[in-house]
């Protein structure tokens, strides 16, 4: 089925506790990015974020750490959209070394799992999947 991803750098303006980690909110905004773009693609509307289930933070990240966020329909009911999602940290900040070094991950790390459903109103659909 239908499946995008983006990728990002988490900044500083991102870092919400100490030791500049990353709020979990912070990627469940982002999921909702993926899942609009996933939804106007699909349906040719944003829809609406429903529900999220079983969300599961896995691995803190950081500000600096660079990111991607991966969404996928795998169900289309007549209205409803259900998607799975998964982020993964791809490369991470080194500043044991210096200031501006960073290191591609050899394997991303996956921080976040989730499932979650959006509608999109029948009378707002204009393609048909």
């Amino acid at each position: 089925m239908d499946s995008f991803s983006v990728r990002l750098r988490l900044s500083q303006a991102d870092a919400h506790y100490g030791g500049n980690l990353v709020d979990g909110a912070r990627l469940l905004a982002l999921l909702g990015d993926v899942a609009t773009y996933l939804l106007i693609r699909h349906d040719g509307d944003e829809g609406l974020f429903r529900a999220y289930s079983d969300v599961d933070f896995l691995a803190p990240v950081y500000a600096g750490d660079f990111i991607e966020a991966e969404g996928r329909i795998v169900l289309s009911g007549k209205t409803s959209r259900t998607m799975e999602f998964e982020v993964r940290k791809i490369a991470s900040p080194r500043a044991d070394l210096s200031d501006s070094a960073a290191d591609v991950l050899a394997e991303p790390i996956v921080v976040l799992r989730a499932k979650g459903v959006c509608v999109t109103p029948a009378d707002r659909q204009r393609r048909k999947a």
